[in-house]
């Protein structure tokens, strides 16, 4: 039978092992060919993130990252994480992205190159963590509700 405990005391002389207490330890995770990957999530986009060693080159869907995506600010997006570890012109970028509008997926593509960075080169975590870039956005699109117009909206009511 289990002996009862009347305090907290003693269950400390008790021969419960204690739980580690120790962080995970992240190590280097490279394919054959030498790159990290990683897949970056954003609303309804997908983006799948090969990083290897090169010049800064990056082709998303086999275009050029400034023809795909053309407006700065998305391009500024997709930049942050290599920003924050003065990685810009190391690493050359492989991008496969489908689902949701542009925005989406310049959020996803930068989710999955953090997560990426992360895998080639550990010691990145802590400052890419810290800002916040391998945290997966939850935030999608609420459904539309039966006799509403929208998600939230009903429609106009007329007295007459």
């Amino acid at each position: 039978m289990a002996e009862t405990l009347s305090s907290l005391a003693d269950l400390k002389g008790s021969d419960l092992a204690p739980a580690p207490s120790e962080a995970p330890i992240h190590v280097q995770k490279l394919d054959k060919y030498g790159r990290a990957y990683a897949t970056g999530k954003r609303k309804n986009a997908v983006a799948r993130v090969w990083i290897k060693p090169g010049r800064g080159l990056a082709t998303v869907n086999g275009k050029p990252l400034d023809q795909y995506f053309a407006r700065p600010v998305l391009r500024m997006i997709l930049s942050q994480p290599l920003v924050v570890v003065n990685r810009i012109t190391q690493y050359d970028l492989t991008v496969t992205v489908t689902g949701g509008g542009l925005s989406g997926q310049a959020g996803a593509v930068r989710h999955g190159l953090a997560k990426a960075l992360t895998c080639y080169e550990p010691d990145l975590r802590p400052a890419l963590k810290k800002e916040g870039f391998l945290t997966r956005d939850s935030r999608v699109v609420e459904r539309k509700k039966y006799g509403h117009r929208k998600a939230r909206a009903s429609f106009q009511f007329s007295k007459r």
